[in-house]
């Protein structure tokens, strides 16, 4: 007999292990929570985990295959359309394992295996909020650099003796020039209305 690869083996043979994990799942899958041995639990998770990776797929081959598994539809309907949906946001760790005590008669270490449907909470990973402290501290160093350079140039100005005219004195000093504007836009309107009195003057005349 082949050694079994992941811990003691159950039952006679290969097969019948097969048949006794395939039970196991078709019952975990309808009543979403069982009471087994800690042996069968553990040798269960990792063959209803990937039963439940299959259904997350969601195509034919991996209904067939979970089919072939399992061999009862039931249950393999369940998984696809109950269970799958439940966990499309999970990333593994689809079933929780919880110790009950010691089995009278033979002390066997029992336990109860079910299915983790709760919904994820979605966090934010470390790698946002480090990219967003990082823009906030860039953003912050420019603005300290600006006032600085801004400080700069106010001091050099007053050094070099040039005045600095604060937004009042600018507004003061264009006044004039507005008034400038303002008369020779008026000019030409005083102009044409010389023209006319000329015009009407040299019509009576006639």
């Amino acid at each position: 007999m082949p050694t079994p690869t992941k811990g003691p083996r159950l039952g006679g043979g290969p097969a019948h292990e097969r048949l006794m994990l395939a039970n196991l799942a078709v019952a975990l899958f309808m009543h979403k929570s069982i009471k087994t041995t800690e042996t069968k639990a553990k040798r269960l998770r990792p063959v209803a985990e990937r039963l439940i990776t299959f259904a997350k797929r969601g195509d034919l081959h991996a209904r067939r295959r979970v089919l072939a598994i399992l061999r009862n539809k039931d249950a393999t309907h369940e998984v696809f359309t109950e269970i799958a949906p439940l966990v499309a946001e999970r990333e593994g760790g689809y079933t929780r394992i919880t110790k009950l005590g010691f089995r009278k008669g033979d002390n066997a270490s029992m336990v109860q295996i079910e299915l983790v449907l709760d919904p994820v909470a979605k966090k934010p990973s470390n790698k946002t909020a480090k990219t967003v402290k990082q823009e906030a501290l860039k953003a912050a160093a420019v603005e300290a650099v600006a006032e600085a350079a801004a400080v700069a140039d106010a001091a050099d100005m007053i050094e070099e003796g040039s005045p600095v005219e604060t937004p009042a004195e600018a507004v003061v000093a264009d006044a004039p020039e507005v008034a400038a504007e303002e008369v020779a836009v008026d000019a030409p309107a005083e102009a044409v209305s010389d023209d006319a009195s000329d015009a009407a003057a040299e019509e009576e005349a006639k």
